[in-house]
């Protein structure tokens, strides 16, 4: 008899959030804090965050209230134990990159260098997580990818290589961030090389709009998926007067049924 023929699906959150180096728009204000306190609103169990910034020896020194500690610690703090950074750009005051917050159990974690050329630095920063005993472990990748069309291009073919050299096809994978990818060219090669859904486009039809924040028309960010089943997937914008990232967050629940044990 099947020990397990009613297990319970494991049910999770991921949110990602590109969270401009701790400025609001413009760069006008820190807003560091106010953004801690969203992505404690959100309640996910995994975050993916880009332009986190790690280290600024000049933004210390001029800003009272700027963290002791680099952003995505001081995002994490108590609320999520497992962390994981990719630095990407280094300049002559610190470095900034992709950060990756979960709540499970982090069993591995690489950042990759996937500029296109010396102007931009970009990063894919790959981690698997163990969503349970027995269970596939997770595969998630947070990415930013370049601003210019044929460096995107070359960034995604590296991304879907990394994928197929090191990811089972059995294996459960969110891939999310900001894909800078406004006029979704990139969307159907990953889709198509590696049967991904986009879970927007699943649940609303198409992928959301993020970018400005506050009056959004561009779809830059996006969260993939691959083994799982999407519940849900929620926008979180702003409203005005209230100061944050010049990139809305996204947010979408999944559920992965266990397996069996006979």
């Amino acid at each position: 008899m099947d020990a397990m023929a009613d297990a319970t699906p494991i049910r999770f959150t991921v949110a990602t959030y590109n969270i401009h180096k701790g400025f609001s728009q413009l760069k006008r204000r820190v807003v560091i804090h106010e953004l801690r306190e969203r992505l404690r609103g959100l309640d996910a169990d995994i975050v993916f965050l880009q332009e986190v910034l790690h280290t600024h020896e000049r933004h210390a020194n001029r800003y009272i209230n700027w963290p002791g500690s680099p952003q995505h610690e001081f995002i994490a703090d108590a609320y999520w134990h497992e962390v994981a950074y990719g630095k990407n750009a280094v300049y002559p005051h610190g470095h900034h990159g992709n950060a990756l917050l979960s709540r499970f159990p982090m069993l591995s974690q690489e950042n990759l260098d996937i500029s296109a050329h010396l102007f931009e630095s970009r990063g894919l920063l790959h981690c698997e997580i163990e969503l349970g005993e027995g269970q596939p472990s997770l595969h998630c990748i947070n990415v930013h990818l370049g601003l210019f069309e044929r460096g995107r291009q070359l960034q995604i073919h590296a991304l879907v290589d990394r994928i197929e050299a090191t990811v089972p096809h059995s294996a459960p994978l969110i891939i999310a961030g900001d894909f800078n990818d406004w006029r979704s060219k990139g969307d159907r090669t990953l889709t198509d090389a590696l049967s991904l859904v986009e879970v927007f486009e699943e649940v609303t039809g198409r992928p959301a709009r993020t970018y400005p924040s506050l009056l959004p028309v561009f779809r830059l960010d996006r969260i993939y998926a691959r083994g799982l089943k999407v519940v849900d997937a929620k926008v979180h914008y702003v409203t005005a007067g209230v100061r944050m990232s010049d990139h809305a967050a996204l947010a979408a629940t999944f559920e992965l049924v266990p397996k069996r044990r006979r």
